[in-house]
């Protein structure tokens, strides 16, 4: 599998350039109904070499939903941060980096969606779709989700749906499909030098929680196989702002993001940055 960043390797800056594998586990197939219950992010550089990760759970302020699939009880998220205390985190990881994930479409409806509850439009960013690149690029797999696709690219056992197993083998299967000889370079060169002039929104970094405690992050750490038990929950504290991240005033109607009522099996594949988007309202806070 993808080897992890180099111990002791600074966290990326932001507007640092390459790739953001994202993966988000929700409370239901629905971006306008459900939550994100645990979110992950890898972070690529321009020659798709690991240089960090993010990953915690989040309090959904209600139900976890299908805990069948994604093995989050409601224990698990007590005491989680909810998604505005991570939320300039995270613009800060994305921010100048194509947006990668599996069915990609699906992951970024969340995430704006999520964005859209704190008021915090997300930039028309390029997206990237290793299903999309799988189809073009694995035809002998058996089927194009996340598990048919590792397996045809060889990649091995992964912990599926924990957010972190899904965005390190995504990250792993789009190095397979970009180093095919059947892949273009304009396939993801293009991408790359559209996002880095994406312009990003920033946020000031919320320390402490009205307590006074810090803001804690609580992360699922993925099974090394199958035999394990099921993931083990380990807290940290969201760390220090980077130098350069300032807070910077948002204005502006919020854009209303044109996706499907439900997330499923499809097809998604490179969106440019320059896509039409209807625009309406801002809407309150409720995270």
């Amino acid at each position: 599998m993808l080897p992890g960043p180099t111990p002791g390797l600074p966290v990326a800056p932001a507007g640092a350039g390459g790739f953001a594998v994202v993966d988000v586990e929700a409370t239901g197939r629905s971006p306008w109904r459900h939550r994100v219950v645990e979110v992950a992010v890898v972070l690529l550089d321009g020659e798709l070499r690991p240089e960090a990760e993010f990953c915690t759970l989040l309090d959904p302020l209600g139900p976890v939903g299908p805990t069948h699939v994604h093995r989050i009880a409601q224990a698990d998220v007590e005491g989680a941060p909810r998604f505005r205390e991570i939320a300039p985190r995270l613009l800060e990881l994305l921010a100048g980096r194509v947006l990668v994930g599996h069915h990609v479409t699906c992951d970024h409806a969340f995430l704006d969606r999520e964005f859209a509850r704190i008021g915090v439009p997300l930039p028309p960013v390029p997206l990237l779709c290793t299903m999309r690149l799988a189809r073009a690029h694995l035809p002998q797999a058996r089927g194009f989700g996340l598990a048919a696709c590792a397996e045809a690219a060889g990649l091995g056992w992964y912990p599926a749906h924990t957010a972190l197993g899904d965005a390190r083998a995504t990250a792993e299967l789009l190095r397979h499909c970009l180093a095919a000889p059947s892949c273009p370079p304009d396939d993801w060169a293009v991408p790359l030098r559209e996002a880095a002039r994406v312009p990003w929104p920033r946020l000031g970094r919320a320390r402490s929680r009205p307590s006074g405690e810090p803001v804690p992050l609580l992360r699922r750490e993925p099974l090394a196989s199958p035999e394990d038990a099921l993931p083990g929950l380990l807290r940290e504290i969201l760390p220090e702002p980077l130098p350069d991240s300032l807070p910077e005033p948002l204005s502006g109607p919020l854009p209303r993001p044109l996706v499907p009522p439900q997330c499923g099996p499809g097809t998604a594949g490179v969106r440019p940055p320059a896509t039409a988007r209807k625009e309406t309202g801002a809407m309150g806070s409720t995270a």
